[in-house]
C-alpha cells in the first residue's frame, strides 16, 4: 500500500505538506511524479509548478534526488522503505485546483499526490488531518474518496483503489453547510461553502428527480455507492468538473435558491445552475466510465488526443438542460429559450465554418482552453456545437425508427459495451453503434455533422414535432438570443460583443465582417465616444439607437494609451439570432414524446 498524509500547515502561506511513503521502492531508485493536467480539463496546467519543497528519507538518513524532468523527481536507490516529504503552494480557487487560506481548503489529486511511479496499481491510504490551532476546530471534512476511520464530514483516513483512482476524489474543508438525498436508493450529499442564503432543501428536492432521470437512463443499478455535490458560492466564478462519484462546483451565491424566492418559481441563475449540476451528474456514466479509447487508461503526463469530446461533452450537453423539462424543473418555453440561445452561440460565430466539431475535440488542448480575443472567428466549441450534433442524433434515429428508438438507447449501448466493460471507445465507434440501432446506414449524417462545417438541419428535424425555429438579428450588444426580440425596427449593431472597462465599452471580440472589423477597430479597443457623446458598454446601444443602419457615425477609442478617431457605417446584426416556439397547433406526437410531456402546450 502506497500511504499519504496531507495536512494543511500553514493555511495563512496557503501550504500543504504532504508525505508519502513507498514500503518497497524500486532498485534503480524510486522516482515519483505529478500529473501535468486534470481529467474533464484539457489543458496542461504543470502542477509540479506548484512544488515548493521536496525532501527524501530512508528511514533517519536524507536521501539525494534530482529531477528527471518538469514534473518527476528520481531518489539515490534505497534499500527499504522511503519516505518523500513535499510542500504544495495552494491559491487556485477554482474547480481544477488547490486552494487554502484561513477560511477554506480544497484540492484535487493531480495538483497534490505525486505518483509513486512503478506502483500505480497499487491500493492508497490517505490520511487527511485538520490545521493545527483553536481556529480551525470547526473545520468539517467533504469527499468521496472511501472512509477508513473518522466520523461523518470529519477529519481521518482514505482510501483509493490506486493511483488513477486517487486522483479522482476532490476534498472540500472548512465550516459549510450540508444536507442529504436518497436517489434510486443511492445516498446523496450536498455541501455548500462560502457565504450563502440557499434553501438547501429545495435544491436538494430539484436534484432528486435530475439525478434519478440519469439514472433511469442509463439503467439501475447506479455505478456509484454515493454521490456528493461540492458546492463553492462565490461572487461571480461559475463552473464545473466531474469526477466518478462527485462534483465540484462553484456558482454566484446569487444563483442558488433562497428560502425568500417564490414557491416553484425558478430563476435563469437557478435554472443555469441545475443545468450544470445536471451536466457534471451525467458524465458519472458519459466521460468518467464510457470513456474515449485515448483515455483507457489516461496518461496524465501529456497531451491525449481524441476527435470524440464532441460525444462525451456535446451529449453530456445536451442532456444537461433536456433533463430539466423532462423532469418539470423548467417549462417547456423555458427548455426552448436555452436551446434558442445554444443555437444562437454556435451559430454567431464563422468559426463554426472553419473547424469541424471533430477537429474541435481534437484541439481542444491548444485552442479551445487557450482561446484567444479571435476565437468565436476561428473555432467552434464542441460543447455546443456537440450538443447541437447530439439533438440531430437524436431526432434522426427517432425519425429512422418511427420514434420506438432513441439516443438514450445508443447511451444504454455505450453502457453496456464500453462503460461496465471498462473498454474505451474507438475514434469511430459511435457511428456503427448508431447504425446497429436504426439498422441502415448514417454516414450521410455522420460526414455532414462530425466532419463538415455546414450547418445542422435543426429546422426540418424540430418541426415535425411542433417547434418553429426563427431567426432574427440581435436586439443589442449582449443579446444572447433564445427569445421574440424587439421587432419594432432594425437595431443599430456594430458587430462586436462587449465588456466593461472603467473608461468605456471595451471590445471584447470583434467578429469578422461586423461594422466595427470593417471600419478598423479590434478586440481590446476601448470606445469611449460615439458622436462626440460620452458612452460605456451600460449606455452604448442606448446611443446607437438614435441612428439607423446605414448611417456613419464617428467613433473615438483609446488602443493601448493612443486616441484614435473611426468612422463606422452601422449595420445591423446579422441573423444569427435564434429563438424558438411551439407551432400554434401545439406540440405533436413525437414532439410530446421526445420532451416526455403529457400535455401538447407548455406551461
Amino acid at each position: 500500500m502506497i500511504r499519504y498524509r496531507i495536512e494543511p500547515v500553514r493555511p495563512e502561506a496557503h501550504l500543504y505538506r504532504v508525505t508519502l511513503t513507498v514500503a518497497e521502492p524500486v532498485p534503480e531508485g524510486q522516482a515519483f511524479s505529478l500529473p501535468a493536467w486534470i481529467p474533464g480539463s484539457y489543458m496542461i496546467r504543470d502542477f509540479a509548478r506548484h512544488v515548493a519543497a521536496f525532501h527524501a528519507w530512508q528511514g533517519e538518513q536524507e536521501l539525494a534526488w534530482r529531477k528527471l524532468d518538469k514534473q518527476t523527481w528520481q531518489l539515490d536507490p534505497a534499500e527499504g522503505p522511503v519516505t518523500v516529504v513535499y510542500e504544495v503552494y495552494a491559491w487556485d480557487l477554482s474547480v481544477r485546483g488547490a486552494h487554502l487560506d484561513t477560511r477554506h481548503g480544497s484540492f484535487n489529486g493531480p495538483c497534490v499526490f505525486m505518483a509513486a511511479v512503478g506502483h500505480e496499481d497499487q491500493p492508497c491510504e490517505v490520511e487527511i488531518r485538520p490545521p493545527e490551532g483553536s481556529a480551525y476546530t470547526g473545520w468539517q471534512l467533504a469527499t468521496g474518496m472511501p472512509r477508513v476511520s473518522g466520523q461523518a464530514f470529519g477529519f481521518g483516513t482514505f482510501r483509493a483503489d490506486n493511483h488513477d483512482a486517487l486522483m479522482d476524489y476532490p476534498v472540500e474543508m472548512g465550516p459549510f453547510d450540508h444536507a442529504e438525498f436518497t436517489a434510486r436508493g443511492v445516498p446523496h450529499q450536498v455541501v455548500i461553502n462560502g457565504r450563502h442564503q440557499a434553501d438547501l432543501a429545495r435544491l436538494c428536492r430539484d436534484l432528486v428527480p435530475i439525478c434519478e432521470h440519469h439514472i433511469d437512463l442509463f439503467g439501475e443499478p447506479a455505478p456509484m455507492d454515493n454521490y456528493v455535490f461540492i458546492i463553492r458560492a462565490t461572487d461571480t466564478v461559475y463552473g464545473g468538473l466531474e469526477h466518478r462519484n462527485s462534483t465540484s462546483l462553484m456558482v454566484p451565491r446569487k444563483e442558488l435558491p433562497r428560502r425568500t424566492d417564490p414557491p416553484g418559481e425558478v430563476s435563469k441563475g437557478y435554472r443555469n445552475f441545475l443545468g450544470l449540476c445536471s451536466h457534471e451528474y451525467f458524465h458519472t456514466w458519459n466521460v468518467k466510465r464510457i470513456k474515449p479509447e485515448a483515455f483507457t487508461p489516461f496518461d496524465l503526463s501529456r497531451e491525449v488526443h481524441t476527435e470524440l469530446l464532441w460525444a462525451f461533452e456535446g451529449i453530456t450537453s445536451y442532456y444537461d438542460e433536456l433533463a430539466l423539462v423532462r423532469t418539470d424543473r423548467i417549462t417547456v418555453n423555458s427548455y426552448l429559450e436555452l436551446l434558442g440561445a445554444l443555437i444562437t452561440r454556435v451559430h454567431r460565430g464563422r468559426g463554426r465554418f472553419r473547424q469541424t466539431v471533430t477537429e474541435s475535440s481534437f484541439d481542444a488542448w491548444t485552442r479551445f482552453y487557450k482561446q484567444d480575443e479571435n476565437a468565436p472567428n476561428a473555432i467552434v466549441s464542441y460543447y455546443a456545437k456537440g450538443a447541437l450534433v447530439a439533438l440531430a442524433l437524436d431526432l434522426v434515429i427517432r425519425d429512422r425508427t418511427d420514434e420506438v428508438k432513441s439516443l438514450e438507447d445508443l447511451m444504454r449501448m455505450l453502457w453496456q459495451r464500453h462503460g461496465q466493460t471498462g473498454e474505451g471507445v474507438p475514434e469511430q465507434g459511435i457511428q456503427p453503434l448508431a447504425e446497429e440501432l436504426v439498422g441502415e446506414s448514417l454516414a450521410e449524417f455522420f460526414n455532414h455533422a462530425l466532419y463538415s462545417t455546414e450547418d445542422l438541419p435543426l429546422q426540418e428535424l424540430l418541426a415535425p414535432r411542433g417547434i418553429e425555429l426563427n431567426w432574427r438579428p440581435a436586439d443589442h450588444h449582449a443579446d444572447m438570443g433564445g427569445d421574440v426580440g424587439k421587432p419594432e425596427r432594425p437595431a443599430p449593431h456594430l458587430g462586436v460583443r462587449l465588456a466593461d472597462d472603467a473608461l468605456g465599452a471595451r471590445i471584447a471580440v470583434c467578429y469578422e465582417q461586423g461594422a466595427a472589423m470593417e471600419a478598423g477597430l479590434s478586440a481590446g479597443d476601448i470606445i469611449i465616444a460615439v458622436d462626440h457623446l460620452k458612452v460605456n458598454q451600460a449606455n452604448l446601444d442606448d446611443v446607437l439607437s438614435g441612428f439607423h443602419p446605414g448611417e456613419q457615425v464617428e467613433l473615438h477609442a483609446f488602443r493601448r494609451d493612443e486616441l484614435m478617431r473611426f468612422t463606422v457605417t452601422l449595420s445591423e446584426d446579422e441573423t444569427t439570432t435564434a429563438w424558438l416556439r411551439i407551432a400554434p397547433n401545439g406540440l405533436t406526437d413525437k414532439g410530446r414524446r421526445w420532451l416526455h410531456r403529457e400535455d401538447a402546450k407548455a406551461s
